[in-house]
Formats: C-alpha cells, sequence, structure tokens
C-alpha cells in the first residue's frame, strides 16, 4: 500500500478525517518532541509542548496554505509552543521522594551516573543555537536525513549540513573530559 503524502492526510484531516490527522501524528511526534526538546531541554516539558502543539495544529489546520509542507508548519508551532511555555513556567517544582520508599529501576549510583551524564549532554547540547541543537536532535537522535531536515526548516541542505558539522564539533569538544566516563554507564 502506497503511503499517503502529508499533503494528502491533511486534505482528508480538514474534511474531517480522524484517522487522517491521526497518522500526521503519528508519523511526526517523535520530531515534534526533539524540536520541543531542543528549545525547553526538559524531557516531560518537551512532551508536553509537542501535545499542545499537536491539538493547536488540529485547531488551526485550515491555515496551514501549504499542505504539502505540513510539517515545516507543525515544527513552527511546536517551537513557539516550546518559547511559550519556557516563558509562562518556571521550573516544576515537585515534592521530594521520601527515602523510605523503594524502587526497581537502577541502584542510586547506577541512576546517579545517568543523571549526571544526561545533565552533561544536557548542558553540552544547551551550548549550541537552538537551529543547531534541533538539527542534532532531528539528524542524530531521529535518524532524519539531511534533505528531509533542510525541506522540513526551509533551509539548503549544505546550510543543515554544516549546522550539523559545527554543532557535532563543538559537542566533543565540551564532551571531551567525559569520553571513558560512558564506558562505565
Amino acid at each position: 500500500m502506497k503511503e499517503r503524502s502529508d499533503a494528502e492526510l491533511v486534505i482528508q484531516a480538514r474534511a474531517g478525517d480522524g484517522e487522517s490527522y491521526g497518522e500526521l501524528v503519528l508519523r511526526y511526534q517523535r520530531a515534534a518532541y526533539s524540536v520541543a526538546l531542543s528549545v525547553i531541554g526538559r524531557h516531560q516539558d518537551a512532551e508536553d509542548a509537542a501535545q499542545e502543539s499537536f491539538l493547536v495544529a488540529l485547531e488551526r489546520l485550515e491555515e496551514c496554505r501549504n499542505p504539502a509542507r505540513f510539517a515545516g508548519w507543525l515544527l513552527a508551532i511546536v517551537r513557539n509552543r516550546s518559547r511559550n511555555l519556557i516563558r509562562r513556567e518556571s521550573l516544576r517544582r515537585g515534592d521530594e521522594i521520601p527515602a523510605s520508599a523503594s524502587s526497581s529501576g537502577p541502584s542510586p549510583e547506577r541512576a546517579a551516573d545517568i543523571s549526571a551524564l544526561r545533565a552533561r549532554l544536557t548542558e553540552a547540547l544547551n551550548t549550541l543555537s537552538e537551529v543547531q541543537r534541533e538539527i542534532v536532535l532531528l539528524h542524530d537522535l531521529e535518524g532524519w536525513k539531511h534533505a528531509e531536515i533542510a525541506e522540513r526548516l526551509g533551509m539548503p541542505s549544505g546550510t543543515v549540513r554544516s549546522h550539523l558539522h559545527f554543532a557535532r564539533k563543538a559537542l566533543r569538544v565540551q564532551l571531551s573530559e567525559w569520553k571513558d566516563y560512558g564506558k562505565d554507564v
């Protein structure tokens, strides 16, 4: 069965076909999350921003002027929603977990190592520009090709390659002292 194009799905979703919009959500949920994470830097907030963006996109689907470029339009909504979330919310404050609580997860030492590595990676990613973070996450985490990223973000493929090259170079410098650390984690 031939995969339907974004344009076909958008047109059908505009006509009230919920399954078509559901297919768009499935197609772009990881990319939306990655873009939100590149802006916000926190997992739960990125999930919230991505989910909220899909709801906004559904409400405003008629405003998508070029259905074939739905992905770029959606990712712009994700970026804007993510920026808005940062502006309107302070960091979530949760209650501390009591020391008596048991866990079936990793040991405290391993959890601390993973947490430290995650924090270091987040810190390194935050040294990049927003567009570099977005490109690194879409390419290296989501597996998008240069041409896909270029098309979706509305920039030349060479620019995407350049951003990716310089972002990786900066990340190598930022993470160089941790190169042996990952062997234990």
